[in-house]
């Protein structure tokens, strides 16, 4: 029981960074079947399409983020780790946010960017106005990352 801490603390680190990237593979393969698509009609929207499937990728790279910033405030990166089960309760309510925004934002922006390569493919002159649907998706999935970073970081001033 005296290590719970440490325990509830890798817990949201795991779950930021596995949800996250649970959202992300399934957003990136959605994508990439449109993306496939696109470039069987049209080879020259490769580079555009691409653009459009990694977008929902981002999310996992944010998971794996927050998994890393966590470890290290707790100590596991550098060698122990000795924190009360308050503060990994703590922890673990800071990752929640990249955790769970994570997965949900990168099957929606996905899905935007299926629409986006959509219309890529019949006006190819669009991409730039195409990458704002998705784009916009993303701007969620960087809040919760701020408000996990901001967290995790607060949570070594709490005195406990």
């Amino acid at each position: 029981m005296e290590n719970m801490g440490v325990v509830f603390a890798l817990l949201g680190a795991v779950f930021s960074a596995l949800f996250a990237g649970i959202g992300s593979s399934i957003g990136v393969g959605l994508a990439g079947r449109a993306a496939s698509g696109a470039v069987t009609e049209d080879s020259s929207l490769f580079s555009k399409v691409l653009i459009l499937q990694l977008l929902p990728g981002t999310q996992g790279i944010y998971g794996l983020l927050i998994a890393f910033i966590t470890l290290t405030q707790i100590g596991i990166m550098g060698g122990s780790a000795d924190i009360s089960m308050y503060k990994g309760l703590l922890y673990f309510a800071a990752c929640l946010p990249m955790a769970v925004v994570g997965l949900i934002s990168a099957i929606l922006q996905a899905k935007c960017s299926v629409s986006a390569i959509a219309l890529v493919t019949k006006h190819p002159d669009q991409f730039g106005k195409a990458m704002i649907f998705p784009a916009m998706v993303e701007t969620y999935a960087i809040l919760a990352l701020l408000v996990s970073i901001l967290s995790v970081f607060g949570i070594a001033n709490v005195p406990v």
